[in-house]
């Protein structure tokens, strides 16, 4: 007899309908279909803003699957319990999603397939995340990659298959089961005031992510070599938000920059090139999972960093009260938008782990806190790509000097004049929103006076040459 019984069907970081293979599968089998999502273990742990984000992505979501005349059941609980209870309401006889690779969603999604399976489920997880599962590039002796441009030089010529498109209904099953409401689970609590300064600066949903990604194709690809440095211009894509909670696919990504390319458009490339080194993260994450928890390359564990986050000079760094223009103004662009131009994200993350000798994990806990496209592999990789004890790193003693780069990539100060508002007679909306966000316990205000740099640009980069010259690995 041919199985009937319904699938759920788990949405986790795949919140779309369009080339989404589990989903696909799961309507082609022509049996009903049960969209869940859970607030379970790894989604708890998630930062404020984060957790805040993914719960809009939800929302979105559940809004598209009505559309289709669906629902999505909320549940919240640890992911095998929660998932066992509802086979049980359900009488479903499957459990699909699709595969993530950072170590804590390989923990819980092991342990599900295991106790699913024992329960005599079918418990399957399928591709989507990425545009290359992690094994698939190897290299020419079988190992995996630990330096990026060889791993691009293997992607790029990867087939890279079409995207799927959206089903065109969802078989609904004979009962609903009960769901949570949203509102409830409160994801944004820890938000507090900076939701709504935050909010505007959103690009929420599988619709919205389609048209950011025709309009950077159609408008800015062409000049993204040049004005994805420029802090100051609408000169990247900012897709990093919707590929996150997958909102959009990375091959829907892939595909359009690839016509980009032979059409001819300049800036296609290194897009594409941007694209692989989000799968670069991933490829490295999987086959070594310390990478988002402790130093890639383990001599670094001897290296004297400071960890004690209370210091002033990196409440100063949260704060964006260095007294360094350019590492001020990205700071209190994270704060105000969630988001951060890559440029700034190198500068910050330099000036922390080199200048200030403070541990990287300071920094990626931070992040992991406020960026509306956090993300465990990417952010990993960043922030130890730049403190130097990662694979395929930045040199130690490559040091990044904020004021240079600021001459180099804002000249005219007007990344600068936009964020911080000391620095001005009369600040801007942006610049006077970071007060709005932040909260009451800094005790910050506009007409506070900017503060001198809590360390010299050469005495900053002195400590930390000497401290690498005379490390003990």
């Amino acid at each position: 007899m041919a199985d009937d019984s319904p699938i759920l069907l788990w949405f986790r970081r795949d919140l779309r309908l369009g080339d989404h293979p589990a989903l696909s599968e799961a309507c082609a089998s022509g049996r009903p279909v049960i969209p869940v999502f859970l607030l379970d273990e790894v989604v708890e742990a998630q930062g404020a803003c984060p957790k805040w984000r993914l719960g809009l992505g939800v929302g979105a979501l559940a809004q598209s699957l009505e559309e289709k005349g669906a629902k999505l059941i909320l549940r919240r609980g640890k992911a095998l319990e929660t998932l066992r209870a509802l086979v049980k309401e359900t009488g479903a006889g499957a459990v699909w999603w699709s595969r993530l690779y950072d170590p804590d969603a390989v923990k819980r999604d092991k342990a599900v397939k295991e106790g699913l399976k024992d329960d005599g489920i079918d418990a399957k997880s399928f591709r989507g995340h990425l545009l290359f599962e992690p094994w698939d590039i190897e290299t020419k002796s079988g190992e995996f990659y630990k330096v990026y441009t060889p791993f691009w030089r293997n992607a790029k010529d990867h087939e890279v298959a079409a995207t799927l498109s959206a089903p065109k209904s969802i078989v609904a099953p004979k009962t609903w089961p009960k769901s949570d409401a949203l509102d409830d689970w409160s994801l944004g609590a820890a938000m507090d005031r900076g939701a709504a300064v935050v909010e505007p600066f959103l690009n929420v949903g599988e619709s919205a992510a389609t048209g950011r990604l025709a309009a950077f194709i159609g408008h800015n690809i062409e000049s993204y070599d040049a004005a994805r440095d420029r802090p100051a211009m609408e000169g990247t894509s900012k897709l990093s938000e919707n590929l996150t909670y997958g909102e959009i696919s990375p091959r829907a990504c892939w595909h359009a920059g690839r016509r980009a390319l032979e059409e001819g458009k300049k800036g296609a490339e290194t897009f594409l090139k941007e694209l692989v080194w989000r799968e670069f993260a991933y490829h490295l994450v999987y086959h070594t999972p310390r990478l988002t928890s402790g130093n890639w390359r383990e001599e670094w564990d001897a290296f004297p960093w400071n960890e004690d986050e209370r210091r002033a000079e990196v409440k100063a760094w949260k704060q964006g009260r260095t007294g360094i223009p350019f590492v001020d103004a990205a700071m209190r662009e994270l704060y105000v938008t969630g988001h951060m131009h890559n440029r700034s994200r190198m500068i910050v993350a330099s000036y922390l782990t080199k200048h200030l000798m403070c541990h990287w994990r300071i920094g990626q806990k931070w992040f992991e806190d406020c960026l509306i496209d956090w993300d465990p592999a990417s952010n990993a990789l960043g922030w130890q790509w730049s403190a130097g004890s990662g694979p395929d790193a930045t040199p130690y003693f490559r040091v990044f000097n904020p004021v240079t780069q600021l001459d180099k990539f804002d000249k005219d100060r007007a990344y600068v004049d936009r964020w911080i508002a000391e620095r001005s007679d009369n600040p801007g909306k942006d610049a006077l929103a970071y007060f709005e966000a932040i909260p009451r316990s800094w005790n910050m205000a506009p007409d506070d006076d900017y503060p001198e740099p809590v360390v010299s640009m050469d005495e900053g980069r002195k400590r930390a040459l000497d401290a690498y010259e005379n490390r003990d690995f």
